[in-house]
């Protein structure tokens, strides 16, 4: 198995993936309505907690929202965190 990490958007199931190698670790599962991505779930494979990949999965999330033009409903408190944590993404709060 590799050790490097992949952050996808799977727009068929409204997420976004962490990949460690072949391995589905983690995810953050969305819903859009017009301009705004509701990001209402973070999560990670606890057997890979505590390494920092649910900040490099949001930060995937977050910068590719804000690529796209969507504004951000962090409903999963995870997701608020990170954006309070990192004023540079205050414009993009819905």
């Amino acid at each position: 198995m590799s050790d490097e990490t992949t952050v996808t958007r799977n727009d068929a199931r409204n997420r976004y993936e962490l990949r460690l190698g072949d391995e589905l670790i983690g995810r953050v599962d969305y819903r859009i309505d017009g301009d705004v991505m509701d990001m209402y779930h973070t999560e990670v494979d606890p057997a890979h907690g505590g390494n920092g990949y649910g900040n490099r999965l949001v930060a995937h999330a977050v910068a590719d929202a804000a690529d796209t033009g969507l504004m951000i409903r962090p409903t999963c408190p995870f997701i608020a965190t990170y954006l309070d944590r990192h004023p540079e993404y205050a414009d993009l709060r819905a």
